[in-house]
């Protein structure tokens, strides 16, 4: 589907179906996006809208035929709510009016779509409106036999007809795209099967993602692991099968001044299959455990557009990628892991390997200087239970990062909420034979998980991300469809593109 910008009238768009984005009360207006539209058809939109209770409400939608009055041979109101609505909220909802509006037009088996709103912010707007339109338009069905050919070719985003289309409109346009593209990547790693989605093809993808965006790329097996010393990541690996792979991407800006700037550094999990090793999972929570490494393919995606921001400092990438097995060499409860840091940690529990793994990268990460570094991990149920199942977890030894990446989310349309790292509970954590137990029980579980990762940082700023509720979903929400969703890339988008241009 091809994205564009025109400063058509809506009512004149040759397209075959038109979508009018409308917030409350906007119906109304004498100099909105429908008044011509409905002036053509007669007042048929009003009276339409009037029938079926259409007021602009968040989430509504009302479709209605043309009878060939104009171009269009349909029409979609897709209600983006209130007026006063924060900016965020609006940048979120144009999101999914615009994919519902190519949902819409896909199902009415248009060829051509244009979208009308009436624009407070041009350039943020024009960039949501290209997110929500390539999220929206998914779709995960590489082992479906009776796939169904997309007949939507191309939507045009229709400005305000004085509205000049400049430079920086084609960019927003252009950076909302790349954005929603990274996080279909997200989606697909997270939704093919782990057999098929093993630690090297994890590695393959995250090359190929390098060669595209002229990241550097090194990548490693067992024999690197074991060099550096990550007792931790050894001990997840062992009851597996699988060759466990390490992964780094960097991006260096090609300034000199810049190139020796303190890096950003991003960790993402990536077990690649989690069956709880031997203490075994059950059925139901084992069926969508390939998504594990659903913390990884944010990272790997982000890195791609963060490669096109070109910000004036490095960005890292670091990623353990392996698999959790019940083998007979797999790690045991009561064992004690030496980690790269040096902390040892005692096994409480087998499946509590994703922080395992995540601590040797944030130590080898850490190694690097960077001014921050963030993580992103499917790491607790706990999370899920605090939060539910729409909101990122995160948790965080400095404010101010704390307080930017949050920022970052609200911005990109990815619900989050700081958790405390209350110092009392890290006597859950505490273990009679090693420095540190990887399980505190079940209180706090999503706290406790965190003391455990600060203490392979040191003083380095760093924020924890838990994606474990909204990196993959059980039914269709907004643009967000059943299944990967890519939480996470947006907001890492977001939160480069905000620091390089600071």
């Amino acid at each position: 589907m091809k994205l564009s910008l025109s400063s058509a009238t809506p009512a004149a768009a040759d397209v075959d179906f038109l979508a009018l984005a409308l917030g409350e009360g906007e119906l109304e207006r004498k100099d909105g996006a429908a008044q011509a539209v409905d002036e053509a058809l007669g007042g048929l939109l009003r009276e339409a809208a009037a029938d079926e209770d259409f007021g602009g409400r968040a989430e509504q939608t009302l479709t209605l035929h043309t009878h060939g009055r104009i171009a269009a041979r349909r029409v979609l109101l897709a209600g983006v709510g209130a007026a006063d609505a924060g900016v965020d909220d609006r940048l979120d909802q144009l999101r999914s009016a615009a994919a519902r509006a190519v949902q819409a037009a896909r199902r009415a088996g248009a060829k051509r779509a244009a979208l009308a709103w009436s624009p407070e912010s041009p350039e943020r707007e024009v960039r949501a409106l290209a997110e929500g339109a390539v999220l929206g338009a998914y779709r995960y069905d590489r082992y479906k036999s009776d796939k169904k050919a997309d007949p939507l070719a191309a939507l045009a985003l229709l400005l305000a007809p004085e509205t000049a289309i400049d430079a920086a409109l084609e960019a927003s346009l252009d950076l909302g795209a790349s954005t929603a593209e990274a996080a279909n990547l997200a989606r697909d790693l997270v939704n093919e099967p782990a057999s098929t989605m093993t630690p090297k093809d994890l590695a393959a993808a995250a090359r190929k993602v390098a060669r595209e965006a002229g990241l550097t790329a090194e990548i490693a097996g067992r024999a690197a692991i074991e060099k550096l010393k990550m007792g931790m990541f050894l001990g997840v690996t062992r009851g597996s099968d699988e060759e466990p792979q390490l992964i780094h991407l960097a991006y260096v800006p090609k300034n000199a001044k810049a190139k020796q700037a303190p890096p950003l550094a991003l960790v993402g999990k990536a077990i690649t299959f989690d069956s709880g090793g031997l203490d075994l999972k059950t059925a139901d929570g084992m069926l969508h455990m390939k998504t594990d490494m659903a913390g990884a393919a944010a990272v790997i995606g982000a890195m791609k557009v963060i490669a096109e921001l070109a910000p004036p400092f490095p960005v890292h990438a670091f990623v353990g990628a392996c698999e959790n097995m019940p083998g007979a060499r797999a790690y045991k409860p009561g064992d004690v892991l030496v980690s790269r840091a040096g902390v040892t940690a005692e096994v409480g529990n087998t499946d509590a390997e994703g922080r395992l793994v995540l601590g040797d990268m944030l130590a080898w990460a850490c190694e690097k200087k960077p001014f921050a570094v963030v993580d992103l991990a499917t790491l607790t149920g706990a999370c899920i239970v605090g939060l539910g199942p729409y909101t990122i977890g995160a948790l965080s030894n400095d404010d101010a990062l704390a307080t930017e990446v949050l920022a970052a989310a609200r911005a990109a349309g990815e619900d989050m909420w700081r958790l405390p790292l209350t110092p009392s509970l890290g006597e859950l954590i505490k273990s009679n034979v090693a420095d540190v137990k990887n399980t505190g029980g079940r209180y706090g579980g999503a706290i406790t998980a965190g003391l455990f990762l600060q203490k392979f940082v040191g003083k380095t700023p760093w924020c924890h991300l838990d994606i474990a509720g909204p990196s993959f979903l059980d039914k269709d929400r907004g643009y967000n469809p059943k299944g990967a969703t890519g939480a996470g890339v947006r907001l890492l988008v977001e939160l480069v593109r905000r620091r390089a241009t600071a």
